[in-house]
C-alpha cells in the first residue's frame, strides 16, 4: 500500500500520515485518562486534607486505587506510544512499520484500561497501585493490565520496526537524532519493564481466577517493582527526550557532548531498574548486601545519567544563547529565554522540579540507612509526584503546546493562558511534593485515609507542623488540580474549536529536510562547538550544595533514633 506523507509548512516537520493518525489518537486517550486521572486526584486531596476528609476509607481507597493506575500507567504509556511513533516515524522521515499493528496497540490498550477501571469502580478491587497480595482484586483487574501491557509492548515493536525501514530505505545518515536515541532507550526499558509484568501478573491472574493456590508475597513485590518502578523510568528517558527536543527547537541547540548524553542514556538502560530495590529496603526478606549494592552502587550510576543530562540540556541552551550574543554575565542567557513561550518554560519548570526536588529526594530515599525515617510515610508519594508529575506530566504538557498547531493542525486558543498553565501547574506542584515529603518527615503515613486515627483506642498527637504540611498539601494540590484542568481545557477546547491551519503539501516520498526548520533543528546530530557556559556550572554547583546538605540534614535526623538501639 502506498504511503502519503504531509509536511508542515510551519516546522518543515515530515508525517507519515499512518503513524499522523496513530499519535493523534494515543495523545488524546492519554488526555482522557489524565481527566480522569485529576478528578481521582481531587478526591484523594479533599480527603487526606484533615480539615475536610471528604471520603470514608473503603471509598478513599478505592479512588486512590484509580488514581494511581489511571496517572501512572494510563495517560502516561498513551501519551508515550505517541512520542515513540513521532521521535521514529516523524524525525527519521520515513514511514511507519505495519500501521495495522499500531491500531491493535491502541486498541488492546484501549479496552485493558477501560476493564481494569471497570474492575476498580465497581468495588472489590482496593488494591491500590501496588496490588500487593494476598491483597486479591477481581480477575478483569489483573486482565486488563495484561491486555494493557500487551499492547505497549506490540507499540515498542513498531517503534523499533520503523528504526529498521528507516534504516533500511537510508532516510537518515549517520546515526539516529538524539531525541531518537533517547525514545529507544525508553522502548528498551518498557520491554523489560512489560515482561517483568508479565512474570508476575499472570501468575497473579491465574490465582485470583481460583487456578494456582497462592502467590509467596516477597516474590511478588520484588518482581512486581520491577514493573512498578521501571515504568516510571521509561517516563524518565521520555521526558528528558523531550528536554533535547525542546532545547533543539525553541534554540537550535545542540548537546554540549552528544556522546556523552548517549552514554548517559545507556547508563539508564544499564542501571534504573536497579533502583527499584529502594522500595524494598524495609523488606526483612532481602539482603543487607543486596540492599545496599543495589541502592548505594548501582543506583548511583543512574543517578549520575539524569546528573549528566541535567548539566548538558541547560548547557546547551546556554551555549545557543551565547552564540546569539546574549554574554552578558552569567545568567543573561536564562533571563532572555522566551519565559512566554509554553514549549520552553513548562520544560525548563520540570527540568528544574525534577532535578532539585525529585532528584535529591530520590537519593535519600534509596540510602538504606535514611530510608527507615520515610519508608511507607507520605514523603514516599512527595517524591513520586516531583519525578513523575513535575518531570514527566509538565514535559509532556509544555510539548503538547507545540504539537497541537503540527500534529493535529489547530492553533491553540487563549494564548494568555497557555503562557500562564505551566507556571500555575508546575510550581504549585513543586510546592506540593515539598510540602508532601515534609508531612513525610515528621512520620504521616503514606496511605492511611485520616492522619488523626478518629475513634482508634490509642491517639497519637500529632505536631501542629504536620497538621500545617497536610493543609498546605490540601490548598497547593487544588490549586495543581486547577493548574492540570486548565491545561485539559485548552488542549481540548483547541482542538473543536481552534482555527484551523494548513497541514502542508503531501507527498509520496519522502522529501528532504528545510533549512533552518524546526525539523532540522530536531533532526539534527552532532555536538555544540566549545563554548564556556559558566551559568550551567552555577546552576550544577547550587545543586551539588542543596543535595549535600539536604543528604546529612537527613543524617541528623537519623542521628537522633541511634540512642534507641
Amino acid at each position: 500500500m502506498a504511503t502519503t506523507y504531509r509536511t508542515c509548512p510551519r516546522t518543515g516537520l515530515q508525517f507519515d500520515l499512518d503513524a499522523d493518525k496513530l499519535m493523534r489518537w494515543n495523545a488524546v486517550a492519554g488526555v482522557l485518562w489524565l481527566l480522569v486521572g485529576g478528578i481521582t486526584a481531587l478526591l484523594v486531596i479533599l480527603t487526606r486534607w484533615p480539615a475536610i476528609k471528604l471520603l470514608p476509607a473503603d471509598q478513599f481507597y478505592l479512588i486512590l486505587t484509580a488514581h494511581g493506575i489511571d496517572m501512572l500507567i494510563l495517560w502516561i504509556i498513551f501519551f508515550e506510544m505517541a512520542v515513540l511513533y513521532f521521535a521514529s516515524s516523524t524525525l527519521l522521515r520515513c514511514r511507519i512499520a505495519t500501521p495495522w499493528l499500531g491500531w491493535v496497540q491502541f486498541w488492546l490498550m484501549v479496552v485493558g484500561g477501560i476493564m481494569t477501571n471497570v474492575a476498580i469502580f465497581q468495588g472489590g478491587s482496593s488494591v491500590m497501585f501496588t496490588s500487593y497480595v494476598p491483597m486479591q482484586a477481581a480477575p478483569h483487574f489483573y486482565l486488563g493490565i495484561i491486555l494493557f501491557a500487551v499492547g505497549a509492548l506490540i507499540g515498542t515493536g513498531v517503534f523499533f520496526g520503523t528504526l529498521v525501514v528507516a534504516k533500511r530505505e537510508k532516510t537518515y545518515v549517520g546515526s539516529i537524532p538524539l531525541v531518537t536515541f533517547g525514545a529507544m532507550t525508553a522502548a528498551i526499558i518498557a520491554v523489560f519493564t512489560i515482561l517483568c509484568g508479565a512474570a508476575i501478573l499472570i501468575p497473579t491472574f491465574a490465582w485470583s481466577m481460583g487456578w494456582i493456590k497462592e502467590i509467596d508475597a516477597q516474590l511478588y513485590r520484588m518482581v512486581w517493582w520491577a514493573l512498578g518502578h521501571s515504568s516510571q523510568q521509561i517516563n524518565v528517558a521520555a521526558h528528558v527526550s523531550i528536554w533535547y527536543l525542546v532545547a533543539a527547537v525553541a534554540f537550535g541547540a545542540k548537546p554540549l557532548s552528544e556522546k556523552v548524553s548517549r552514554f548517559a542514556f545507556l547508563l539508564y538502560i544499564l542501571f534504573l531498574q536497579l533502583a527499584s530495590a529502594h522500595h524494598l529496603l524495609s523488606d526483612p526478606g532481602m539482603s543487607a548486601e543486596w540492599k545496599v549494592l543495589n541502592t548505594s552502587y548501582f543506583m548511583y550510576f543512574a543517578v549520575l545519567a539524569s546528573m549528566i543530562h541535567g548539566f548538558t540540556v541547560p548547557g546547551a541552551i546556554e551555549a545557543a544563547q551565547r552564540k546569539k550574543g546574549f554574554n552578558n554575565g552569567l545568567f543573561e542567557w536564562l533571563r532572555k529565554a522566551p519565559w512566554g513561550n509554553p514549549v520552553f518554560s513548562g520544560m525548563f519548570i520540570s527540568l528544574v522540579g525534577f532535578g532539585f526536588v525529585g532528584g535529591i529526594s530520590g537519593v535519600v530515599l534509596g540510602t538504606e540507612q535514611i530510608n527507615m525515617l520515610m519508608h511507607n510515610t507520605f514523603y514516599v508519594p512527595g517524591h513520586f509526584h516531583a519525578t513523575v508529575v513535575v518531570g514527566t506530566t509538565l514535559a509532556f504538557m509544555s510539548i503538547t503546546y507545540l504539537l497541537v498547531p503540527t500534529l493535529f493542525r489547530r492553533e491553540m486558543l487563549f494564548p494568555k493562558l497557555c503562557q500562564i498553565q505551566p507556571y500555575l501547574y508546575g510550581l504549585s506542584m513543586i510546592v506540593l511534593s515539598l510540602v508532601m515529603m515534609g508531612a513525610g518527615t515528621l512520620g504521616v503515613s503514606r496511605r492511611h485515609w485520616d492522619m488523626a486515627f478518629s475513634g482508634a483506642p490509642f491517639q497519637y498527637e500529632w505536631p501542629g507542623a504536620a497538621y500545617l504540611m497536610m493543609g498546605l498539601t490540601g490548598i497547593f494540590g487544588v490549586i495543581a488540580v486547577v493548574g492540570g484542568g486548565l491545561w485539559i481545557g485548552l488542549v481540548v477546547l483547541s482542538l473543536l474549536f481552534g482555527k484551523k491551519l494548513d497541514g502542508g503539501a503531501t507527498h509520496d516520498k519522502p522529501v528532504p529536510i528545510p533549512d533552518q526548520t524546526v525539523a532540522a533543528s530536531a533532526s539534527a546530530t552532532g555536538s555544540e562547538e566549545h563554548t564556556n557556559v559558566p551559568g550551567t556550572v552555577v546552576l550544577a554547583i547550587t545543586l551539588l550544595t542543596c543535595f549535600v546538605l539536604y543528604y546529612f540534614v537527613n543524617w541528623k535526623y537519623l542521628s537522633e533514633v541511634w540512642g534507641l538501639s
